[in-house]
């Protein structure tokens, strides 16, 4: 009997992150106080300012009817000029694609770019939306192990090793989610001369770009290497640096026929994105990065607080993230143990057991490529990232 759904979305899973976090919160609302480390999102309102705008939107006739598929021509040419501010890559207005959300940028660019058969190179730990994005569009993911003991980044070797003819694309992100991790500007650079070397595109994801901290530098790849500027997309969007995660909006930018063939597809897939949030977006973009300055101070702190908490326990190792709002550790040396009648074998048990046991979600690194490991977000206060990592230590702990 043929299967009731495609073949190409059964082989689809659902976002482990979201998955985390929907049960998180579906035993919140049944009165456990659980403790949720799972969705990646800022635990601060969107700033005033943005909010107002998108009341005035919503009372204004001309915002209650269709627009550009492509995005207001204002927000296109205001996501120009922001690219510009912020990282020094100078795009007109008709390479800017206004999509919902970082998520169907990334699909967009991954089905303007890819045929059956293409190959898209994809570091791991990966954000869990890239190999089912690719793999929906048609390509198929190649995948280059990392770990911490290079702080979870991928060379130019690495790279190389898994090229084949038909490699299409690299998936560059940094920062990293899930590990944090922050390329130099150096190794951006020679990663950007081997794929222009090799006629390579790169889909190039930057929506962390405002949250690096001590030392560690945000660098834009065609910036540095403007060789590969027709043969890059760069996806973005306000929902990390503005804490406008519930506003869907991202943009790409591209090569004009890329962008012009992705525009295409979301007319058919979306229309334009509503109104009232490009508005909002509009708002975001145009004003200055006091939100996010604010922002990263207490994310700054919290970074240090849960590496300081989770490296404190037995059998677990937490590297330091140098961007975004992760942790990643290695639970490596806990697996296999007895914890309460139970030997969790991969860190998708250990993650099921602290959240049975001691009420906490966490996202288990299989979500990610990298059994192992767990990733907590620290976009929450401090104290329930004090109170959820002290009752992880006192489960682990009992570990024998």
């Amino acid at each position: 009997m043929a299967s009731r759904v495609s073949r190409r979305l059964a082989a689809i899973t659902e976002s482990a992150t979201l998955a985390v976090d929907a049960k998180a919160k579906a035993l919140k609302a049944a009165g456990r106080p659980v403790i949720g480390f799972g969705a990646g999102e800022p635990d601060f309102p969107t700033p005033d300012y943005i909010v107002e705008a998108a009341v005035a939107a919503c009372r204004d006739p001309r915002w209650h009817r269709y627009t550009p598929a492509a995005g207001l021509p204002e927000l296109r040419e205001a996501v120009a000029a922001k690219t510009l501010r912020d990282s020094g890559y100078d795009a007109k207005a008709s390479q800017v694609l206004i999509t919902n959300g970082g998520k169907q940028a990334l699909y967009n660019a991954f089905a303007a770019l890819l045929d059956p058969g293409d190959e898209a190179i994809l570091p791991a730990p990966y954000w869990t939306t890239y190999p089912e994005a690719i793999k929906l569009a048609g390509g198929t993911p190649v995948i280059v192990d990392t770990d911490e003991a290079s702080g979870y980044r991928a060379t130019v070797e690495q790279l190389e090793a898994a090229r084949t003819p038909r490699t299409k694309l690299l998936v560059f992100v940094s920062p990293s989610n899930p590990t944090g991790a922050v390329y130099t500007p150096e190794q951006v650079a020679a990663i950007g001369r081997w794929a222009a070397e090799h006629g390579i595109w790169v889909v190039t994801d930057e929506i962390y770009e405002h949250l690096v901290y001590g030392d560690a530098e945000f660098a834009s790849m065609p910036v540095l290497v403007p060789e590969i500027a027709d043969t890059c997309v760069i996806v973005n969007g306000v929902a990390k640096t503005y804490a406008m995660t519930g506003w869907r909006v991202g943009w790409m930018i591209g090569p004009d026929d890329v962008i012009k063939a992705a525009g295409n597809l979301q007319s058919h897939a979306t229309s334009n994105v509503a109104n009232v949030s490009q508005v909002a977006a509009l708002a975001a973009v145009s004003g200055d990065l006091t939100a996010v300055d604010e922002m990263k101070v207490a994310f700054d702190r919290r970074r240090h607080l849960i590496v300081d908490l989770l490296s404190a326990i037995p059998g677990v190792d937490c590297p330091t993230p140098e961007g975004a709002f992760y942790v990643y550790p290695s639970v490596k040396g806990v697996l296999g143990k007895e914890i309460r009648g139970q030997r969790p074998a991969s860190s998708a048990e250990l993650a099921g057991l602290i959240l049975d046991e001691a009420e906490v979600a966490v996202v288990p690194g299989e979500a990610f490529g990298t059994p192992g490991y767990l990733r907590l977000s620290y976009a929450t206060s401090d104290a329930d990232i004090q109170e959820g990592v002290a009752r992880m230590a006192a489960l682990i702990g009992e570990a024998r």
